[in-house]
């Protein structure tokens, strides 16, 4: 859904149908739904010593960090200064709530509805997306397991020439490529969930041998005091996995992870778990180890316990 993230009061405000215009000094061909989010930045100094704009609030809990309503975003005016002296001399309260200067724009806002549970959301600027756990795994359906080579060449089998030729692709490049192995696929799946606020971490399992040294990175997030493993490109195991606690989940993958791909073979001392952040896209494997292995050790030992 579209989302668009104020600064409170002015989320509130809109919520409240106090406010039905928001001011920017940029152009929005967008029309249509909008949800409006407010976000977790402080109400500016200047904001809160102006008491006929705070008195609009008097006695109202305020929404910071969530999707508070909905609405449509149904024009978009360009501000002259006959429209700015206009809303101030007829629609003050409106004028009030927002910057009308001349050269900026009014977005109109109609059909404003709050939300009966709002949603929990870091958001971000400009109008963006934000996506369930059930919209994420529907954007990657037609998304299937193998890697890109440098010269951008498909392969659906890893095999010998991965690791000197594999590039870790960008989240808009596997969506045009429908392909990626789990590294390339959990990249998707942080930047799809980047608006959500829901402890999100991504890991790299991998049991170092002499030979390949299979490996796993997965994504998990904290939501409503569970935890999840979001999981697609390990078919096996494909979908949305809920736990009562982040080591009963890290746990379960370990074993599935020394069941399925290491058909119980593996010296315990070689197989290494790493919580890691977001890495630079196009990086060669090498890189991509170098970058998981500077991340968070985790010890197994620590999580029996």
């Amino acid at each position: 859904m579209k989302v668009l993230s104020l600064t409170e009061p002015y989320a509130t405000l809109v919520k409240e149908n106090k406010k039905l215009v928001e001011t920017r000094s940029w152009k929005t061909n967008y029309r249509g739904e909008l949800y409006i989010h407010a976000s977790t930045s402080k109400i500016p100094k200047e904001w809160k010593e102006n008491k006929e704009l705070m008195k609009l609030v008097d006695n109202t809990s305020l929404n910071f960090g969530n999707i508070i309503c909905k609405c449509n975003l149904v024009d978009c005016i360009y501000m002259t200064k006959d429209y700015v002296e206009n809303m101030k001399k007829n629609n003050y309260q409106e004028y009030i709530c927002g910057v009308y200067e001349e050269g900026r724009y009014a977005w109109v806002l109609d059909n404003i509805i709050p939300l009966k549970t709002p949603i929990k959301a870091k958001g971000q600027l400009n109008i963006w997306n934000y996506y369930n756990e059930l919209e994420v795994m529907d954007l990657m359906q037609n998304i299937e397991y193998g890697w890109l080579d440098k010269v951008n060449n498909k392969h659906r089998l890893v095999d010998e020439s991965f690791s000197n030729n594999y590039i870790l692709q960008s989240p808009k490049e596997v969506i045009i490529n429908k392909i990626g192995v789990c590294w390339d696929q959990v990249e998707f799946e942080r930047y799809f969930f980047r608006g959500n606020d829901w402890n999100i971490k991504t890991y790299f399992i991998v049991h170092y041998d002499d030979d390949k040294c299979p490996t796993h990175t997965f994504l998990t997030y904290e939501k409503n005091d569970k935890f999840y493993w979001f999981e697609h490109s390990w078919e096996r195991f494909k979908g949305i996995h809920e736990y009562n606690a982040e080591r009963d989940l890290l746990l379960d993958i370990k074993d599935k992870f020394i069941r399925y791909e290491l058909n119980n073979q593996y010296n315990t001392k070689n197989l290494v778990l790493y919580e890691y952040k977001k890495p630079k896209y196009h990086i060669s494997t090498k890189e991509f180890y170098n970058h998981c292995e500077n991340g968070k050790y985790i010890d197994f030992n620590t999580l029996y316990h």
